[in-house]
């Protein structure tokens, strides 16, 4: 509970007209996109500046409050789920891009930025930020540093850190500290820049970010290519990379995704097979064309039964929005939808696939099976109803399963959505006992009193290892 003194002094800060915690309020932020986890704030504040995040966190720092920064709360490990209770921080007033640098190729802007509003604004200089989540119609700049987010584009140009470089921070103890900068070239001491992106909330809260820019492609070609068995699809991710080529795009759906996807948008996505590539290369235009047409012919010598290039901008654009809308399109056949990320070496795709395919039947559950194939990032997403508890158990149970299978291809829990709680149980796995407690001894050193998003990352119980059989 807040005392009343310390919500005296938070309204003294943002201001009555920022300061919620009527039960509605309340209600509004106590869940993210991560099903089965909802918990109730004790307030919500909506700071204006990064002054405003200083004073609050001093606050919370006195009276030992937890914070939860949150952006659009899209996140799926339920990294933004007030689950100590304490306040949740918005940034949508925090939503400037305060300079665009075309000298030094750069943008500084603040955290509460949507994601999408802001490529539009590079695109319009010739310029190009290339992360590109599927929520990024929604998502912010701030929750994407982090999560750390990937997207269909990170294949061939990385993740959002790859991108971050200069952060400024209020740490837990409400000192502000600025790292990075417009640098070409910094190695002056730690590099704090990369350890704050996709730290989650837990080592401080991120109030501005200069972000790299690059110059936007020449031109870009799309292509879909078809397949009757999923190794021939693995076979020819393989085979694209070995080549030495790198699409921007490289996706993987299997047929009962393609089945949800087509119902939802209708655009003429093929279903009687069973894995499609969706696949993208840009760049100038006669490295494209040369490019996309080693792409087909290595499809088809790895089984493909068709590439088809896309035929127009808006046919490209089409098919790139029928993948962005797997999970929108999966979520309307049940109550309940649960989108993982495991990630597997590109080359035990197929396995991994199959594994998902078998742990699926073995606990009698609906997953269907879709991801950044280039990259080894899979999302195996499960249609339930959290309602039904002995289903809900199968499906934990089968999600150990997947997770401790792409552990043993030498893959990892999780690709681009985070540990968050979510996740916390399985750290373990990944990191041994050694290293969750270098983790924690950081977390300490700048967050003494685990005020900043507890509860995260760290699970009180880590799950007993489950053994898959190859």
């Amino acid at each position: 509970m807040i005392s009343p003194e310390a919500r005296l002094r938070f309204i003294s800060i943002v201001g009555q007209e920022s300061y919620y915690d009527s039960k509605a309020d309340l209600l509004a932020y106590s869940y993210d996109a991560t099903p089965g986890f909802q918990a109730l704030p004790d307030a919500v504040l909506v700071p204006s500046c990064t002054e405003d995040v200083k004073k609050i966190v001093e606050v919370c720092s006195s009276y030992n409050i937890p914070i939860v920064p949150r952006g659009s709360g899209t996140n799926l490990c339920g990294g933004t789920c007030p689950t100590q209770g304490g306040i949740v921080l918005l940034f949508h007033k925090m939503n400037k891009i305060l300079e665009i640098d075309e000298d030094n190729l750069t943008a500084t802007v603040q955290p509460g930025v949507i994601t999408l509003n802001f490529i539009a604004e590079v695109e319009k200089r010739g310029l190009f930020y290339p992360p590109d989540p599927s929520s990024m119609k929604i998502s912010t700049l701030g929750g994407n540093i982090s999560e750390n987010s990937g997207g269909l584009r990170g294949l061939k140009y990385g993740v959002t850190r790859d991108y971050v470089l200069g952060l400024e921070v209020v740490l837990a103890n409400g000192d502000i500290i600025k790292t990075g900068g417009k640098l070409a070239k910094d190695v002056a001491g730690y590099d704090l820049t990369r350890l704050f992106v996709g730290s989650e909330g837990t080592l401080g809260i991120v109030t501005e970010a200069t972000l790299k820019l690059i110059p936007k492609p020449q031109s870009k070609k799309t292509a879909l290519a078809l397949y009757n068995d999923l190794e021939s699809a693995a076979r020819s991710v393989s085979s694209i990379i070995a080549h030495k080529i790198i699409p921007t795009t490289l996706e993987f759906l299997d047929q009962p995704t393609l089945q949800v996807v087509e119902d939802f948008a209708h655009i003429g996505l093929p279903t009687n097979v069973e894995a499609v590539l969706l696949i993208e290369q840009d760049g100038p235009l006669h490295v494209v064309e040369k490019e996309m047409d080693s792409i087909a012919s290595l499809c088809q010598a790895h089984g493909a039964i068709s590439v088809d290039v896309a035929s127009s901008e808006e046919h490209a654009e089409a098919l790139r929005t029928a993948r962005r809308s797997a999970l929108s399109a999966l979520a309307r056949l049940k109550p309940t939808t649960i989108l993982e990320d495991a990630t597997v070496p590109r080359s035990q795709v197929a396995k991994m696939v199959l594994s998902i395919k078998e742990i699926a039947q073995k606990y009698n559950i609906t997953i269907c099976t879709f991801g950044h194939a280039g990259d080894g990032n899979l999302h195996p997403t499960c249609l339930t109803d959290e309602r039904n508890k002995e289903e809900m158990h199968r499906v934990e149970q089968a999600f150990e399963d997947i997770f401790a299978r792409a552990l043993e291809l030498g893959g990892t829990i999780t690709g681009e959505h985070g540990v968050g709680e979510m996740k916390a149980p399985y750290l373990e796995w990944k990191l041994g006992e050694e290293g969750i407690k270098a983790m924690q001894n950081l977390k300490k050193s700048f967050d003494p009193q685990n005020i900043l998003n507890p509860g995260k990352l760290f699970a009180k119980d880590t799950k007993k290892r489950v053994v898959i059989s190859s």
